[in-house]
């Protein structure tokens, strides 16, 4: 069969200086948080919140995404080399560089930041500031998931749609054609930032506290259960999984996810 395909050989460095190197991965990570800061700056002008709390804020979601995302990954895809040598595997969990991120790791971290957050600073209540930071958090998933396209990992299953890719800077799948799954995910997190940003800004008064929460956890990783079936796994282990671990972490948070939503729909009277 004669596929149609999209041959992808981007490189995934920007320049190089000696052993320094600039990546695109890095500097869309970084686009995600400047771009964010900005969103959530317009927000606090509009909603009269201090703008100094702005600093602040913004440490506690790069810390608590970086090193979420960092924990995550090595307690859901390493953890079994732990036990081999504990101070390498703790050294190389919270020392840059770092050569692995997961999103479900982030995504608790998030929340656990937050809370942190609002408990110092108790002029703000927790899901109306989850409800805000949602709206940077989609986009810059889009941004980091654009990254993962550039870096030809976390690839797809051998397909023959006609949009498939042939990813020829990862000589492991190089060979066939494959679905673009990051550039799947990157999309759906471009729509729902544009959703969520729309409800926020037509809405914002009439919409239950916590239910743009909810949106975002049940959107991205429902739709992450369903893209996994279109991935290659990521570990060796996840092979002898009926389900792979991305899939497993999703259903707990797609569930928190519900119960937010419906509770903030019983909850009408507290909007925004």
């Amino acid at each position: 069969m004669i596929f149609s395909q999209v041959v992808w050989d981007v490189s995934p460095v920007i320049f190089k200086i000696g052993d320094f190197e600039v990546r695109w991965y890095g500097l869309l990570f970084a686009a995600g948080f400047l771009i964010g800061y900005q969103i959530i700056a317009r927000v606090f002008k509009i909603e009269n919140k201090p703008e100094k709390d702005l600093d602040s804020l913004l440490l506690t979601m790069i810390v608590s995404i970086v090193l979420g995302a960092r924990i995550g990954h090595y307690v859901f895809y390493e953890g079994n080399h732990f036990f081999d040598n504990p101070g390498a595997f703790l050294w190389d969990m919270l020392i840059p560089p770092y050569a692995g991120l997961a999103s479900h790791g982030a995504a608790m971290g998030t929340l656990l930041g937050l809370f942190i957050y609002t408990r110092r600073n108790k002029t703000y209540d927790y899901l109306w500031l989850t409800d805000r930071m949602v709206l940077t958090a989609a986009l810059g998933g889009a941004f980091i998931r654009f990254g993962n396209l550039i870096n030809s990992e976390i690839v797809g299953k051998a397909s023959d749609v006609p949009w498939a890719f042939i990813f020829k800077q990862n000589f492991e799948f190089a060979q066939v054609p494959r679905h673009p799954a990051q550039l799947y995910e990157s999309i759906s997190c471009l729509i729902l930032f544009a959703l969520l940003y729309f409800l926020y800004d037509k809405w914002r008064a009439k919409t239950p506290r916590g239910s743009l929460t909810a949106i975002f956890f049940i959107w991205i990783f429902g739709l992450r259960f369903f893209y996994e079936f279109l991935k290659e796994n990521q570990e060796q282990f996840e092979d002898s999984l009926p389900l792979n671990m991305g899939q497993i972490l999703s259903i707990p948070i797609v569930i928190f996810g519900v119960i937010v939503l419906v509770r903030s729909l019983r909850k009408k009277e507290n909007s925004l």
